[in-house]
């Protein structure tokens, strides 16, 4: 797993303000298309100091995802006021257009 978590990070550090990708794209582009949810072990097993965006994956409905964490929602909020301080815009329903905000390589 240890290169896996690897890829996933230097993916992630590419991502572009005001863009997202979502687990699964970055679980392909790791290598491995199945291993989305790996994508947010990863994700949640890096330093807290760590300097990459990963407010900027979201779930494959463009929205954020619920963490198991003991704040409870704060992350959540934490990610949503990242990515609107970047331009991405959410629906009233909580979703990113993935259409307009998702980055393809």
């Amino acid at each position: 797993m240890g290169s896996f978590f690897g890829a996933v990070h230097r993916i992630v550090k590419k991502i572009p303000s005001g863009s997202v990708m979502t687990y699964g794209q970055i679980a392909e582009m790791a290598g491995n298309p199945k291993a989305s949810r790996a994508v947010g072990y990863a994700l949640r097993a890096s330093p807290p100091d760590a300097e990459y965006p990963w407010h900027r994956v979201v779930n494959s409905r463009g929205e954020i995802s619920l963490r198991n964490t003991m704040q409870g929602d704060d992350d959540r909020c934490l990610q949503r006021v990242l990515l609107e301080s970047e331009g991405v815009v959410f629906s009233d329903s909580g979703r990113i257009d993935l259409k307009v905000y998702q980055l393809r390589f």
